[in-house]
């Protein structure tokens, strides 16, 4: 999936590896993110490819900076993949959820601590999005020169990131208030 949202962002314009990560860490990393190492490997493969060729940059007092541009052949992949209808979900992997899956052997007070700093980490996210995220959309708009459409689906997937927290801590709320009120601790 990583090379489609690279291939997503080098749609808008031209951007080397490091302005890649910096616009995925500023963007897209709450949904999808990667790491330095596995952009420039993507990077690679997808020039071996055709999707996308690398022209250097010469610069005086750094080294030269290879600056990365979609092909029409990319383009093509990068709109194929986005036209192909997604038939199932994503598979969920969340830690926190299996640590209380098999909790009910442990002592309550170890589970209530785990619930309640996931839910200030939660809360954290949540005004994340509703503060940070903004301002990070703003900047990005200007500097990949989002048109109208792409504001109205960036902050779609701004909305689905706050409704999952207020969602997420809904639950942590009600898991904590039940294993206040109904845990039973083991005697043995």
């Amino acid at each position: 999936m990583l090379k489609y949202a690279l291939l997503g962002f080098l749609n808008y314009r031209p951007l080397t590896g490091y302005d890649l990560k910096r616009i995925m860490d500023s963007s897209t990393t709450n949904f999808w993110h990667a790491d330095l190492s596995q952009i420039y490997k993507t990077l690679k493969t997808l020039e071996t490819e055709g999707a996308i060729v690398a022209t250097i940059e010469p610069q005086s007092e750094r080294p030269d900076k290879k600056i990365y541009t979609i092909t029409e052949p990319g383009r093509s992949v990068l709109e194929k993949w986005l036209g192909t209808p997604l038939t199932e979900t994503s598979p969920l992997k969340e830690v926190l959820l299996l640590k209380v899956f098999f909790s009910g052997g442990s002592n309550s007070k170890h589970v209530l601590t785990q619930l309640r700093l996931q839910r200030e980490l939660h809360q954290l996210q949540l005004s994340k999005y509703e503060e940070q995220i903004p301002i990070e959309m703003a900047t990005n708009i200007e500097l990949m020169q989002a048109g109208a459409n792409d504001v109205l689906l960036w902050e779609a997937t701004r909305r689905a990131g706050i409704l999952y927290e207020e969602m997420y801590l809904r639950w942590l709320d009600e898991t904590i208030e039940r294993i206040e009120t109904q845990f039973q601790e083991r005697t043995c």
